[in-house]
Order: structure tokens, then C-alpha cells, then sequence
């Protein structure tokens, strides 16, 4: 058993000039979980955190709500394999 979680996520609605990844990269390091964060061309937001699995867990569900101002309507998640990142990016 891996004493780290990855997983993927890409957040839909209005996530997008609403500061979602300055607050998501603020919340993950609050949380000690690693990855980055970045616009996708088509207005989502995606993501990827690495960490111990409870903070993982923790940023998954924050993104479900995001910062003041976002409205996010879905969440999509994938489990990855961890690969020992550090540190948070804004992309």
C-alpha cells in the first residue's frame, strides 16, 4: 500500500477568472499536497494533486466548491500513479 494518493481532476462551470488556481495552489500547500493547476482551453479547470491520501481526498472536494465566486458544475476525477512530486504550479 502506497503511503501516497494522485488524482487527477478537471472542474467545469464557471471556474475561470474567478482566482480558482491562485486559491486551489493556496489550499493545497495549506494541505502539504503537491501538483499543479492550469485553464484548459475550453473553460475548465484542470488539476492534479499528489500527496498523503487524506489531503488528496481533502483537495478533491474542495475543488467541488472552489473559491468564493466560482460556480462549479461538475468534477471529474481520475486515480493516477504518484511519482514523488514537490511543490505546486499554477500553469
Amino acid at each position: 500500500m502506497s503511503s501516497a494518493s494522485c488524482r487527477r481532476v478537471v472542474v467545469r462551470g464557471h471556474v475561470q477568472a474567478v482566482g480558482f488556481r491562485a486559491s486551489c495552489r493556496r489550499e493545497a500547500r495549506r494541505a502539504g499536497v503537491a501538483g499543479w493547476v492550469t485553464n484548459r482551453p475550453d473553460g475548465a479547470v484542470e488539476a492534479l494533486f499528489e500527496g498523503p491520501p487524506d489531503a488528496v481526498t481533502a483537495m478533491v472536494a474542495w475543488v467541488r466548491h472552489g473559491p468564493p465566486g466560482a460556480r462549479v458544475d461538475d468534477v471529474t476525477e481520475a486515480e493516477e500513479e504518484p511519482r514523488g512530486r514537490n511543490g505546486f504550479d499554477i500553469g
